[in-house]
């Protein structure tokens, strides 16, 4: 987006130093990067970066206000619901297209929210990598709300450990060296010297919860939590002992039941001129002439799954559980990256970190997504360069 720089950094690309960055992103823990990261990163300009923040704050303002819990409470699924929710999500993440805004400039539009965590620690090492090995100015960052290296991982560190000991902080998920985030699950571990579990490796004793380490039992008293629920049902051969929907004496960091309060379940009540129109699927009075302005997308699902892009009217119509589906008006991305390839479409992810005891979350850093498939996501893009998961970084 800033022709200047991109046109430097393409000349003084070569794919041996792209081959030796992706070497020591490797070799940093010793283990491999199973998504494909780009061959560069994004630069975007300080009005975009605006753009981006004055979006992302109009969608905290809704979240902040008195009544979300009630007006989301119909989110959580009824099987999934756990106990001893908190206040508020302790991440946010609200995922950006770069679209064209007509007029010769581009726009924000947004495609999806998560309460949910996202990369927070593989993000800040991929982004120092990208500035070591590559062009990257001094007065652009990674980061926002004023944060620096120093800072950034001081937040961070508040937001997972709070005031526990580090040995009673665990991340857990399902196989969680098998995820295709297990990276930044190593660079988190590394950070902080948090335990990396797997939810069948917890025991429950009572209210009380605990894990083994060195043949020593001890008491899990806060869980950064990256299992998504959904990962329990397609994997019905997965057993554990723990009773997720027990009153258990334990914080989670972020607290399940957000993963569906915060999420495409939330876009039908923002009305800001960055977000597509999106309606309820049951809420709909009648079905838009021009469905192919439109994408079909389910409630709850993850990663893109389920989605239809190529909406037909007969689509709509034998959907039964229409209360568990969105229509949203179809977002065009703007091929806003020029590569030695051609033209790639971007997306930015905006990455809140809450501490407990803060009025409002703190925008912190980002992730972002390259593309030149149909879709944004793997398995749209497996042939392609100069696409994957990177970072963006924003003129000060």
């Amino acid at each position: 987006m800033i022709k200047e720089l991109r046109e430097r950094f393409n000349s003084e690309f070569t794919q041996a130093k792209y081959e030796n960055f992706l070497k020591e992103l490797e070799k940093v823990f010793h283990k491999e990067v199973v998504f494909r990261v780009p061959e560069s990163p994004i630069f975007l300009t300080k009005d975009f970066k605006e753009k981006l923040i004055e979006g992302s704050e109009a969608i905290i303002d809704v979240i902040c206000k008195p009544g979300f819990k009630e007006l989301t409470e119909k989110a959580i699924p009824e099987k999934y619901k756990v106990k001893n929710e908190n206040d508020h999500s302790h991440f946010i993440c609200i995922d950006w297209a770069i679209c064209d805004d007509g007029r010769g400039g581009y726009i924000p539009q947004l495609i999806e929210l998560q309460g949910f965590a996202s990369l927070f620690a593989w993000e800040d090492l991929i982004g120092k990598k990208y500035r070591e090995y590559f062009f990257c100015p001094d007065s652009f960052t990674h980061y926002f709300s004023g944060l620096d290296s120093e800072s950034y991982t001081s937040l961070l560190k508040k937001v997972l450990i709070g005031n526990h000991a580090v040995e009673n902080v665990v991340l857990m998920d399902i196989k969680p060296h098998e995820q295709k985030t297990r990276i930044d699950f190593y660079a988190t571990e590394a950070a902080f010297g948090i335990s990396i579990i797997c939810l069948s490796d917890i025991i429950q004793k009572g209210k009380k919860l605990f894990y083994k380490k060195a043949g020593k039992e001890i008491e899990i008293k806060r869980i950064y939590n990256r299992l998504i629920f959904d990962d329990l049902e397609s994997n019905p051969d997965f057993t554990y002992t723990v009773n997720l929907s027990d009153d258990l004496d334990v914080e989670w960091i972020a607290h399940p039941n957000w993963f569906y309060r915060i999420s495409k379940y939330t876009m039908p009540f923002l009305k800001t001129p960055f977000v597509p129109d999106t309606f309820f699927l049951h809420e709909l009075k009648s079905i838009p002439a021009d469905l192919e302005n439109y994408v079909l997308k389910p409630l709850f699902s993850f990663s893109g799954q389920g989605v239809l892009i190529d909406v037909t009217k007969e689509d709509v119509e034998k959907i039964t559980d229409k209360e568990n589906w969105i229509l949203q008006r179809k977002v065009q991305y703007a091929e806003a990256l020029k590569s030695p390839e051609g033209g790639v479409k971007c997306e930015v992810r905006m990455m809140y970190l809450w501490p407990d005891g803060d009025a409002r979350p703190t925008l912190a850093t980002n992730l972002s997504r390259m593309s030149r498939g149909k879709m944004i996501g793997v398995r749209y893009n497996k042939d392609f360069t100069w696409v994957g998961g990177n970072i963006s970084f924003f003129e000060r």
